[in-house]
């Protein structure tokens, strides 16, 4: 719409007179960290690869950097040390996690390449900074009857959704979805016939890797689904199978109320491939019905463990000792049916 370019237009110009500013400053040799920045962001928003999820993220990381280091931004790139970034990666790791960390850590060494670029400076302080060793924690699931108390204590919490959250806690319990993925079904995706469902992510941005998938219906999803249909009556084949897209809210008040650690929903595809390889599935099997791309890498790392109780039941089946030899009128009787069955030996 041509009033609504109107509109904009003014916004572009600023922001192109402000990368053309920076771009003198770089070649008259002066370029402020902000200078650099605003580059920065430039190519971002360009990079068509980045999901907005991911872009988003960046943007949250680029603020933390700044609240951080509230003098950074007025900064001269060439008076960034080395001692500057080595002092302040201590004191920015305090309260965080490592992977947010690590992640901040690896946008500073990328704005401050720029200068490098642009030849304001020879060399890049922020490459001293160490990474934070980022160690997978074991996550705390819930077992079977306690993951049943959880979904009941949800369906009763008294809201208007509280059936339709717990709903989809089964669904992505039942299914290992991500939580957007699980938003995107609709009921065309549910192949009752084949028992499977379609995994195609966001319709712009897709799966989290792009490609879609098909996840079997294990027994608990194909009688979900079979209730779900039976209660929504005549709906469209594009509708979608939840009637919510997030319960963290009725989540985090279930686990409080039965005394439950809280989980989150990627908890929930947590559980659904920790449940997978303790019925025996391998873990290959479980990587493809993830949606992960590498073999099977990332589900042994992540999902790869066995609570005790498995672990302690597997444990019995090894063993270094020789079969115990059957009593002697026992081998006799197998002989005998033996050469029964097979007389002619």
């Amino acid at each position: 719409m041509l009033s609504v370019a109107k509109l904009r237009l003014g916004d572009l110009e600023k922001k192109e007179r402000q990368l053309a500013e920076h771009q003198t400053a770089a070649a008259d040799g002066r370029m402020s960290f902000g200078d650099a920045l605003a580059i920065y962001e430039q190519r971002l928003k360009g990079d068509a690869s980045l999901k907005p999820r991911t872009r988003e993220y960046h943007e949250q990381r680029i603020k933390a950097l700044l609240r951080s280091w509230p003098e950074l931004k007025q900064t001269e790139l060439r008076n960034i040390t080395k001692s500057d970034c080595l002092n302040w990666s201590p004191t920015f790791s305090q309260g965080r996690s490592p992977t947010a960390f690590n992640h901040t850590v690896g946008i500073l060494p990328q704005i401050l390449e720029i200068g490098v670029e642009s030849g304001v400076r020879y060399d890049n302080p922020a490459r001293f900074v160490k990474r934070l060793s980022e160690r997978s924690e074991k996550p705390h699931l819930p077992e079977i009857n306690q993951f049943e108390q959880f979904v009941t204590e949800i369906e009763n919490g008294g809201g208007g959704f509280s059936k339709s959250c717990a709903d989809l806690v089964r669904f992505m319990a039942f299914g290992g979805f991500r939580k957007t993925e699980a938003a995107n079904i609709c009921w065309s995706d549910c192949d009752f016939a084949r028992g499977k469902i379609a995994v195609k992510g966001d319709p712009v941005t897709g799966t989290k890797n792009g490609e879609s998938r098909e996840v079997p219906m294990i027994p608990d999803m194909h009688r979900l689904l079979e209730r779900l249909r039976s209660e929504c009556g005549d709906e469209a084949p594009d509708a979608p199978v939840m009637r919510v897209r997030e319960c963290q809210k009725a989540m985090d008040r279930a686990a409080h109320v039965i005394g439950m650690r809280r989980i989150t929903h990627h908890d929930l595809r947590h559980l659904f491939a920790t449940r997978a390889i303790e019925a025996g599935v391998d873990i290959p099997t479980v990587s493809r019905w993830l949606g992960h791309k590498d073999g099977g890498a990332l589900a042994m790392k992540v999902y790869g463990h066995l609570r005790d109780h498995h672990s302690v039941e597997m444990a019995q089946k090894v063993t270094f000792s020789p079969p115990a030899e059957k009593p002697i009128a026992s081998r006799l009787h197998d002989r005998a049916v033996s050469l029964r069955d097979n007389p002619e030996l």
